[in-house]
């Protein structure tokens, strides 16, 4: 069934018929109303769509994944005597920390708003979790980052690394979270594959920066992450994209289609040279700014896909009526595509 076979059908409502007389035959009907388009009152969304800031909120979305692997790199080459590639995992982390609260401070508003978010922890709530991650994170990121630079504290770098390297995970997935358990249609659907979508594009990227400034001698933990977060990410886009019926629309339609297609397309480039090229220099420059490329489209095309599902009320609608319609009936939900 097509996307537009099944809006129809799923908003045409009962249908009143009567028997025609005459003609014959008796088992002929006529319909006393016409097929009926949906429409909301003047065409306004459902659900408010958020407000957040493009391309603030994008870039934040991509650099605290990026930070977040990088981060676990960091800690890798600090115990495994990579020290270029620890040096070069910290400042990546360190300053995709840093950006990522600035972009977050820019889409509040005023700096005190971020402030504010801190004041009050609520486990139940993944913006409150999520600021605790941040936080710490930046500090630790910063601090390793600077302390490397300037040369000072080796044990102290360690540790504060170590801390890092502990929170990357969390940082890589948690606006995943976020995003997922806002009443945006094709985040909300998602959620379960979002986590892991945002997890693989940030090893992608963590590794692929990672690579690219660092000498391929030590390079070998990036090239691996780097290519088993390609993978990730796109076994869990392509579930994502194709596996809940209508509200999967957005993410190969449109701009947020036209953005998905290019990331995939670098991401599997970055994959492949870091296959078969990463081991020389050229080879891993090339493959990491693919991979980066791919990533941060990836966050745009993802954050595009949930503002168009947002705004359009079919997506709001047609999965809620299918949900009712399967609790009559006594069946799980098909969400017609």
């Amino acid at each position: 069934m097509t996307a537009a076979g099944g809006w129809r059908q799923a908003d045409r409502g009962p249908r009143l018929k009567r028997k025609k007389r005459g003609g014959g035959g008796g088992s002929r009907e006529l319909s006393m109303v016409d097929d009926v388009e949906f429409t909301s009152y003047y065409g306004r969304p459902i659900i408010k769509p958020p407000v957040w800031k493009s391309p603030e909120v994008p870039l934040y979305l991509f650099l605290g994944g990026a930070a977040g692997s990088s981060a676990i790199l960091s800690a890798l080459g600090e115990f495994t005597k990579r020290p270029t590639l620890a040096k070069a995992a910290q400042i990546l982390a360190g300053g995709g920390a840093l950006g990522s609260v600035g972009l977050l401070i820019v889409d509040l508003g005023r700096p005190e708003r971020f402030l504010h978010m801190l004041r009050v922890f609520k486990p139940t709530s993944p913006l409150s979790v999520g600021s605790y991650i941040l936080s710490p994170f930046s500090a630790l990121t910063v601090g390793a980052a600077g302390l490397h630079v300037l040369g000072w504290f080796p044990r102290l770098r360690k540790l504060a690394a170590v801390g890092a390297g502990a929170l990357g995970g969390p940082m890589t997935t948690y606006t995943a979270v976020l995003i997922a358990n806002t009443a945006v249609p094709s985040w909300h659907a998602a959620g379960e594959q979002l986590p892991f979508v945002f997890a693989g594009s940030g090893m992608a990227a963590g590794g692929g920066m990672t690579m690219a400034f660092s000498p391929v001698a030590e390079a070998g933990p990036a090239r691996k992450m780097a290519v088993a977060g390609a993978a990730i990410e796109l076994a869990a886009m392509h579930q994502v994209e194709n596996g809940h019926g209508i509200v999967s629309e957005p993410y190969h339609e449109g701009r947020p289609g036209l953005l998905l297609k290019i990331a995939k397309a670098c991401t599997v480039s970055g994959a492949a040279l870091t296959l078969l090229t990463g081991r020389k220099r050229v080879g891993a420059v090339l493959a990491g700014a693919l991979l980066a490329a791919g990533s941060a489209l990836t966050r745009f095309g993802v954050f595009e896909a949930g503002m168009v599902s947002a705004k359009d009320p079919k997506y709001t609608v047609v999965p809620q009526r299918e949900r009712l319609a399967a609790r009559q009936n006594g069946h799980a939900p098909t969400v017609t595509r």
